[in-house]
């Protein structure tokens, strides 16, 4: 270990966070991968990511929807995620759900196993974070399995070059838990308390960023505005 460094600030490290940190800007993407919405908004943030500035670097925030648990979901909290299922799909065309998950697994209100798996890729290159977060939004939404199982987690792993023992200690590392409660701690002083929340962070200074579920020019527009008054100092 690096000396005098911890092992939370050193996984923020690898994570590349210190690289955010030197960019003139940094944009703050706060998402839990296994919220409905994050995946709806999916396809615009990956145009937002693709017309960014170049001063700007992104930062993802994992906010951690729902702590551990081995409680199976109650009937209100299922018939609550289908029917906010079915709004998406009615919002946000294109975007589509497997609704055999309801009869398929056992569903569990419990997305910080999926919130650890993405740290837990991280730590094997920058390249394979988003890779984990797509596997289990594929996995939950259009497969029918269930990412609150670590089983599942550790195929995925798998399926995305990952090595598969190395990710499985760390799924339930204590550090990998520390990682995560500092994400989710970070989120919460940016005020973004749901999900997908957007923050601009400029010269120190926090700003939440409009965003349109069908236009990524609602964000990129509002970062330009955002913009203009710092051209001025």
């Amino acid at each position: 270990m690096t000396p005098g460094v911890g092992p939370v600030t050193l996984v923020m490290q690898q994570a590349g966070w210190s690289n955010s940190w030197v960019m003139g800007r940094i944009l703050y993407y706060i998402h839990d991968p296994m919220c409905s919405w994050c995946w709806a908004f999916r396809p615009v943030w990956s145009e937002i990511k693709l017309q960014l500035p170049d001063d700007i670097g992104v930062t993802p925030l994992l906010g951690g929807l729902a702590v551990d648990s081995d409680v199976p979901m109650d009937e209100v909290m299922r018939e609550k995620l289908q029917t906010t299922w079915s709004i998406i799909e009615e919002r946000v065309p294109g975007t589509r759900f497997n609704y055999g998950f309801w009869s398929q697994c056992q569903p569990r209100r419990s997305t910080y196993p999926a919130c650890r798996a993405v740290i837990s890729a991280r730590l094997q290159g920058e390249g394979f974070e988003d890779k984990m977060v797509h596997a289990i939004q594929r996995a939950y939404y259009l497969e029918a399995r269930n990412p609150s199982d670590d089983k599942t987690l550790v195929d995925l792993a798998g399926e995305c070059g990952l090595d598969s023992a190395r990710f499985s200690r760390a799924l339930n590392d204590s550090t990998t838990q520390s990682v995560l409660d500092e994400e989710i701690f970070r989120s919460q002083a940016l005020n973004a308390w749901s999900f997908p929340s957007l923050v601009l962070e400029t010269d120190g200074e926090e700003q939440p960023l409009q965003y349109d579920y069908l236009d990524p020019k609602v964000t990129l527009e509002c970062i330009e505005r955002l913009a203009e008054p710092s051209l001025n100092r």
